[in-house]
């Protein structure tokens, strides 16, 4: 074993691959402590120990061929402490990772700030914070493996940082430990509370992985997030010709058949090397929504999507839901991968807790954020699109729909009640409404229809795979586009969409205020 690696450095790294960037980077005693022994015996004794000189070991590996930088606690030494010049070498690290261009994989694991050295090492936590924050800014990626026990200002700093966080099974993962809140507080937390399996379910810890599964699950994640180049895709775009018209009411009740195609089964048929996101990373989740880095027929990309259980119609997402959308465009933004966002919802959540988590707010932040994120956007409105619930995916450089999806203010049954006071008058308000796929081609809100005939449900994987292949050779001819004129665009085209039905007197041009 190289000196100085701890053992899960080279549990995931390529035979020979393992290279030290930090050994030999220390200090002495910054504060000349004494508890019940001197500072500098304590560091002694931990070296003798240890497998390397400090906490914290720096360097470079390979993954399965994928180049990455690695930072990882050693709580052997110190239980991991992170005193000053810990710091430094995460810091450090991650400077240097950036001027390489290489992506990080972070294997925290410690008992927090290293009391001996202060406050001084303490404010450290802001130099580490600010590194990785420079990381993120290079667009590159950062992944987190967080080691029983992670607390602390480790915890607070390169351990929460990461664009996706997997954790290990039945690890302690807090920010004050157990021993200590019980003598501050008098008591302890409910037991399990800070454990990676309870983090994953409130969408802190997006998987619990094993120590021995660690090297794929990286290896699978870096393969889209630090992957060559893909080549541009010229398949042909299969569309509805423009004179069909799709029946608004048809649209509407054959996008609800519960044996029609969902997400998983477009997933399943061309999206491959999937890596998910359990929730917002704030501490809610939503089951029904799927957030991922993938390959979509090849092409490294972010997706996201309402879910559709087997047997059931489009999913309803909560608050947490669309927190959870908003990552996943922020992780795009963050690492320059393409974004596709699937739309297949019968409308927002409506409950208590939704109001209460604002609901509205997430929609309207999701359509802010969509609107303006750097990164080549695409929209797929795959069946149902109900609401403020569907927009909220909407607004994409470019956006395909099927052919009998559809789009609406409300269910039509909703619109009907609005209006007559009655839901007998749905069939009505959905020809009324424009809601079609072809009519929303013919607005400009959509730019191609893809056929679904014969029926999809009998079709199955080869209706998939259309709808892929148009993703992503729409998806080519967006890349290759300049990012500035791309986004100018892409928030023209819905002003566009209103201006088209402006009056004015046909002699005069119409102009813009």
């Amino acid at each position: 074993m190289p000196q100085g690696a701890p053992s899960p450095v080279t549990e995931i790294a390529d035979p020979g691959s393992v290279g030290s960037w930090s050994t030999g980077l220390t200090v002495g005693d910054p504060m000349g402590f004494t508890d019940s022994r001197p500072y500098p015996e304590r560091l002694a004794e931990a070296r003798e120990k240890a497998a390397g000189d400090e906490s914290v070991w720096t360097g470079r590996i390979t993954i399965e061929g994928h180049a990455c930088a690695v930072v990882a606690g050693d709580f052997s030494f110190m239980a991991g402490t992170m005193g000053i010049a810990a710091a430094l070498r995460v810091s450090y690290a991650f400077d240097r990772a950036i001027e390489e261009g290489l992506p990080v994989v972070g294997l925290p694991v410690s008992g927090g700030t290293r009391m001996q050295e202060g406050t001084p090492a303490f404010v450290q936590m802001a130099a580490v914070a600010a590194a990785a924050q420079r990381l993120r800014e290079a667009r590159l990626p950062y992944l987190v493996y967080l080691q029983h026990p992670t607390t602390g200002g480790v915890l607070a700093t390169w351990g929460s940082l990461g664009h996706l966080t997997f954790a290990e099974p039945s690890a302690l993962v807090g920010l004050t430990g157990p021993r200590v809140i019980a003598a501050l507080q008098g008591e302890p937390l409910p037991e399990g509370v800070q454990s990676s399996e309870n983090l994953h379910e409130h969408g802190i810890v997006d998987r619990v992985v094993p120590r021995e599964e660690l090297r794929e699950v990286l290896a699978t994640a870096l393969a889209v997030l630090a992957p060559p180049a893909p080549e541009p895709q010229n398949a042909e775009i299969l569309h509805l010709p423009e004179e069909h018209r799709v029946d608004a009411w048809e649209a509407v009740t054959r996008s609800r058949r519960v044996d029609r195609p969902g997400v998983r089964e477009l997933f399943a048929a061309c999206v491959s090397q999937i890596t998910r996101l359990s929730g917002d990373g704030v501490g809610g989740r939503d089951d029904g929504c799927i957030a991922a880095i993938a390959r979509v027929q090849g092409i490294p990309a972010v997706v996201v999507a309402a879910d559709r259980p087997p047997g059931e119609r489009g999913a309803s997402l909560t608050a947490a839901g669309y927190r959870t959308v908003r990552r996943a465009m922020s992780l795009a933004d963050q690492l320059a991968l393409p974004l596709v966002t699937i739309i297949d919802t019968a409308g927002a959540d409506i409950s208590v807790r939704s109001e209460q988590e604002g609901l509205a707010a997430e929609v309207a932040r999701c359509l802010a954020e969509l609107s303006t994120v750097r990164v080549p956007t695409l929209s797929l409105l795959f069946g149902e699109g109900s609401g403020g619930g569907a927009v909220a995916l909407l607004p994409a450089d470019r956006v395909i729909a099927c052919e009998h999806a559809w789009l609406a203010p409300i269910l039509p049954e909703g619109a009907s009640e609005i209006l007559y006071r009655t839901t007998e008058r749905a069939e009505e308000l959905a020809n009324a409404q424009a809601i079609s796929s072809t009519e929303l081609r013919r607005y400009g809100i959509v730019d191609v229809v893809v056929p679904d005939r014969p029926d999809p449900g009998e079709e199955g994987e080869t209706f998939a795979n259309r709808v892929a292949a148009t993703a992503v050779t729409l998806l080519s001819e967006i890349v290759a586009q300049d990012p500035s004129t791309r986004i100018a665009e892409r928030s023209r085209r819905w002003l566009e969409v209103a201006e088209q039905f402006l009056e004015h007197d046909p002699a005069q041009p119409a102009s813009r205020p």
